[in-house]
């Protein structure tokens, strides 16, 4: 068997659910060349983010730590640079390593890449359209489309490298973010009728208020900003949600079509340098997305459309194709996951555990739920209330604390603490909160005796305000 070690390629996009993915079922959109990822490796089903924001969500998986040990809690936390990551760890181990597109960790001294032999970011959220790139030499504008412009930069960097030493290449894109701009080529290649999730018109009759607060409604929150043009006149308000809904379906989809085009790129270009069967190539998003799910758009609650996330990896020389893995699996696992395939040591202050074994067959169980916690209570646009919880295979359980106690930017007003459960085997959509129904009392009790062991695994605590263990009345 070749001992030789894989290079490291993880494709990252930015917002992009599953269910607008054709591996995992989609039916609004096709992606055949990151279907072919699976077809070659292992589609992983049950992969999930463990704070749904896009600065949180990477910092986790760079560092292999939770929000609350590597301190980048919300969107607008600072990013210590200087944490061990994957990156740094693999570098070590004598890999070369790049980073070329979204970073969204900060900028500046002690927040620029580190661990990185190359790096060029993008600058904040960056732009669609001649983006500007940042790197040890200065900013520079980059003229095309930010997806083709950062897959030639990537693949650019590694056919300039000598040696035989492998090498990690991180190619983050920005598509398919808000407010979602596709290129030319792919303009309008979704179109009318784009079918509307089944949950499109949930009324959140059985759910806490957290979900009747949130500012993220398709009918109501997407502007013309984000759609581009103004609606037609005299639509009814139904009539209305649902235009809103086509509109900013059809963008979406069409900067997901350019992302697949880019994954056939990486992927030829690896081929023709013959090192296909020799790369452990990944492809995922730093979270999922409402795609009309619930009446949303956006992210951040712990909600299914939200938390999970694609991830597709292939390395012909060691993982056989295979079946969809099963297991449970978080962002927080990708560092470990990465640095066992490579043979490189973790950091002893990284979380989570490698599922290599699981990608290549082992059907050990390695965890039995996995922790999730949003910290952003009624923030200035979204005002998703602060939660946490736990996933296992067949529940949720969720805690919405409300308050926003000690995270900075959070509202001051203060609601009814509240809980939510789901059994996922009987209500898949969740839209039956059954937390206060006598027949879930002893699976509750159970599951928040879990979650207080998961926090106290993690390090994390219960909010002080909860109960220890809460009865059918609470």
């Amino acid at each position: 068997m070749s001992t030789r070690r894989p290079n490291i390629l993880l494709i990252l996009s930015d917002d992009h659910a599953c269910h607008a993915i054709s591996e995992y079922g989609s039916v609004v959109t096709h992606t055949p060349h990151i279907d072919a990822i699976a077809e070659r490796g292992r589609r992983v089903d049950a992969c999930f983010c463990t704070n749904a924001v896009c600065t949180p969500s990477r910092a986790s998986i760079l560092t292999g730590q939770h929000s609350h040990r590597n301190g980048v809690t919300t969107l607008h936390s600072s990013f210590d640079a200087s944490l061990p990551t994957f990156a740094t760890q693999l570098q070590a181990a004598g890999y070369r390593t790049g980073i070329v597109g979204k970073w969204h960790l900060g900028e500046g001294e002690g927040h620029d890449p580190q661990g990185f032999d190359h790096w060029e970011v993008l600058r904040g959220q960056g732009e669609y359209f001649d983006p500007q790139l940042l790197s040890p030499d200065g900013v520079e504008i980059a003229e095309g489309y930010v997806t083709d412009v950062l897959t030639q930069r990537g693949m650019d960097w590694v056919d300039s490298l000598d040696g035989e030493e492998p090498w990690c290449l991180l190619i983050y894109h920005k598509a398919p973010h808000r407010n979602w701009q596709p290129d030319e080529k792919h303009a309008g290649t979704h179109s009318d009728p784009i079918p509307l999730p089944p949950t499109f018109e949930d009324d959140y009759a059985t759910r806490s208020s957290a979900a009747h607060l949130a500012a993220m409604r398709v009918a109501d929150h997407l502007t013309t900003h984000d759609l581009k043009i103004d609606p037609p006149a005299d639509l009814s308000p139904e009539q209305l949600a649902r235009w809103k809904y086509q509109r900013y379906m059809e963008d979406y989809l069409d900067c997901v079509a350019g992302i697949d085009d880019s994954v056939g790129r990486v992927t030829q270009w690896l081929t023709d340098r013959g090192e296909l069967d020799d790369t452990m190539l990944m492809y995922s998003s730093d979270q999922g997305f409402f795609l009309g799910d619930h009446g949303w758009f956006d992210k951040r609650f712990i909600y299914e459309e939200s938390i999970r996330m694609p991830l597709l990896v292939s390395y012909p020389r060691r993982i056989e194709a295979g079946p969809p893995m099963e297991q449970l699996v978080t962002n927080v696992d990708f560092a470990r996951t990465i640095l066992d395939a490579a043979g490189a040591d973790p950091h002893e202050d990284m979380q989570g555990v490698s599922f290599f074994p699981q990608l290549r067959g082992s059907t050990a169980e390695t965890q039995d739920a996995v922790y999730y916690r949003y910290y952003e209570n009624d923030d200035g646009e979204s005002h998703v209330l602060a939660h946490y919880g736990l996933r296992t295979e067949r529940y949720k359980l969720v805690y919405f604390y409300n308050d926003g106690l000690g995270h900075p930017g959070s509202s001051s007003r203060r609601f009814v603490p509240e809980w939510e459960l789901y059994d996922l085997k009987a209500d898949p959509r969740e839209v039956l909160n059954v937390a206060h129904d006598p027949a879930y009392a002893v699976v509750r009790r159970e599951l928040t005796q879990r979650l207080h062991e998961l926090q106290a695994e993690l390090g994390d605590a219960p909010h002080p305000d909860q109960h220890p263990v809460p009865t059918a009345k609470d």
